[in-house]
C-alpha cells in the first residue's frame, strides 16, 4: 500500500529521520509537537547516536547507526536530510527500491542526480519530494509545479544563497569589507566554517539547476552554468553603485529561448541591481525568487531560504504532499525536461567595471582604445576624489554587450602595466 494510501485509510504515516543535525532536529520537533498530524516519527538514524541521542525525543523513536535498519524498517517515508551526493544518493535509491516515499533537502544530490532519481521514484511506485532543497523556508517548488503548473516560464531569476546576501547588505550597510563581513556571518551560523561553496556560487548555481529543471523543463548540469565569487567585491563598489542608484546582489539566473531551437542562458554572479527593485530590497539572510511566465507575468516569492527551521517546514510540508496524493506518481521535476541546444551565460546586457589603478596620464584613453577595437561602447565614467594615485579606483559603465566579447576585451586590457589589482566586472540587471 503507498503511503497516500495508508494516510487516507485513517493510519499514521511513519517517519524515519536520516541525520539529526541542525535541520534533523528542527524535523523531529516540528513532527514530535504536533499530535494531530498525520505522521509518526518511528526511526531516527544519526552515525553517532550517543553523541546526538536527546531526552525530548518520544521514547518509541528507535534510534540507530545502521542505516541497513531503516532501509529494512516498515517506515512509510524516508527523510534524507545528511547531505552530499555519497552515501546519500545510494540510500535515497535504495530506500525507493525497498517502497518508501522519499523526502530530501539535498539540493547537491538533485542537481546532480534528480532527473535518475525521478525516474526510480516513478518506476516503484513512489514520491520524491525535493520542495526543501531550494529556498528552504520558501515553497518554490511547490509553487512553480502546483501554482504555476498552468503558464509556461522562460525565466526564473532571484537570490538563492542566504550567506552571501548577509555579506552584501553588510558590506552595504556599514562599509565593512568582505572579510569582515563573512567573519560576523560565521560567528552568527549563516555561513560555514569553509564557505567556499557559498561565496564561489556553487551552492546557489545547484539550487539554480533545480528550479531551472522544475520550472523551465530544461535538462542542465551544474558545470554548464558559470559562476563568479562574491569576494572581489569591495567596500568602494557599493559607493560607486549608489552613484548608480544601484546596488550589489549575487544573482542566480536562468531564462530559455525557444525562437531557434531551445537555449538556454545562465549564470550566478554578483550584479549591479536597482535600487527600485524588489531584489535590491532583500536583506541579511533572506531569498527572492521571481518566476516569469508567458501568461501570468513575473511571481514573487521572498522568506528565509536556510536554517533549520525554515527548511524542517519545508520538509513537513512535502510529507503532506505526499500524505494527499490521489496516486503515487511523483512530480515531474526535471524527467520531462529538454536537452537544450546550447547553455551559456553570455548574457548582452549593460557592465559596471572597476578598475584600481597606479595613477599616470592616459589610463582612460588606452582602456577607451581597446573597447573600440572590440566594438563596445562606454556609457560613463565615474571617478570619486580623496583615493592615493598609487591605488586609484575609477568605474566604467558600458552600454549592453556581450558578457563573453567583455571578457576577451578585460583580458586585453588586463595585460596593461597600470593595474594595481585584476579589474572586476559586475552585469547590470535591467529587468
Amino acid at each position: 500500500m503507498a503511503p497516500e494510501q495508508r494516510a487516507s485509510a485513517g493510519r499514521k504515516l511513519k517517519i524515519a529521520l536520516v541525520g539529526f543535525g541542525t535541520v534533523g532536529r528542527s524535523v523531529a520537533k516540528l513532527l514530535s509537537q504536533n499530535p494531530h498530524s498525520p505522521f509518526v516519527l518511528t526511526h531516527i538514524y544519526n552515525r553517532n547516536v550517543a553523541r546526538k541521542k536527546v531526552d525530548w525525543i518520544p521514547a518509541q523513536v528507535r534510534w540507530t547507526d545502521k542505516i541497513e535498519d531503516v532501509l529494512a524498517s516498515d517506515a512509510d517515508i524516508f527523510v534524507e536530510v545528511v547531505g552530499g551526493l555519497e552515501p546519500a544518493g545510494e540510500w535515497v535509491s535504495k530506500a525507493l527500491r525497498a517502497g518508501k516515499s522519499v523526502v530530501t533537502a539535498n539540493k547537491l544530490l538533485i542537481a546532480e542526480r534528480g532527473p535518475e532519481l525521478l525516474r526510480l521514484a516513478r518506476q516503484t511506485g513512489r514520491q520524491l519530494q525535493i520542495g526543501a532543497s531550494v529556498a528552504g523556508g520558501i515553497p518554490a517548488i511547490l509553487a512553480i509545479q502546483e501554482g504555476l503548473a498552468g503558464d509556461r516560464l522562460y525565466r526564473i531569476a532571484g537570490i538563492l544563497n542566504g550567506t552571501c546576501n548577509y555579506i552584501l547588505t553588510k558590506m552595504e550597510a556599514t562599509g565593512a569589507g568582505f572579510d569582515s563581513a563573512l567573519k560576523e556571518a560565521q560567528e552568527l551560523g549563516f555561513a560555514e566554517a569553509d564557505p567556499t561553496s557559498d561565496v564561489e556560487g556553487y551552492d546557489a548555481r545547484a539550487k539554480l539547476v533545480i528550479l531551472t529543471q522544475a520550472g523551465l523543463r530544461v535538462n542542465v548540469r551544474s558545470e554548464q552554468i558559470p559562476c563568479a565569487p562574491i569576494s572581489p567585491v569591495e567596500a568602494v563598489d557599493f559607493g560607486y553603485a549608489r552613484e548608480l542608484n544601484c546596488t550589489i546582489r549575487q544573482i542566480s539566473i536562468a531564462q530559455k529561448n525557444t525562437a531557434n531551437g531551445l537555449r538556454l542562458l545562465a549564470a550566478v554572479r554578483p550584479t549591479l541591481v536597482p535600487l527600485a527593485s524588489l531584489i535590491a530590497h532583500v536583506q541579511r539572510n533572506q531569498n527572492l525568487v521571481i518566476a516569469s511566465g508567458e501568461f501570468a507575468g513575473p511571481i514573487v516569492l521572498s522568506g528565509f531560504g536556510a536554517g533549520g527551521d525554515p527548511t524542517a517546514v519545508a520538509i513537513v510540508s512535502d510529507l503532506y504532499v505526499i500524505a494527499r496524493q490521489s496516486n503515487a506518481a511523483p512530480a515531474d521535476t526535471g524527467e520531462l525536461a529538454e536537452d537544450p541546444q546550447s547553455v551559456s551565460g553570455d548574457f548582452v546586457v549593460p557592465h559596471y567595471v572597476r578598475f584600481i589603478v597606479r595613477d599616470r596620464p592616459g589610463i582612460v584613453a588606452e582602456v577607451a582604445a581597446v573597447f573600440a577595437r572590440f566594438g563596445i561602447s562606454i556609457d560613463a565614467l565615474l571617478q570619486k576624489p580623496g583615493y592615493p594615485h598609487s591605488a586609484l579606483p575609477f568605474i566604467m559603465t558600458l552600454e549592453a554587450c556581450s558578457s563573453s566579447l567583455l571578457d576577451r576585451a578585460l583580458e586585453e586590457i588586463g595585460r596593461l602595466d597600470f593595474h594595481v589589482e585584476r579589474p572586476l566586472c559586475l552585469p547590470i540587471l535591467t529587468q
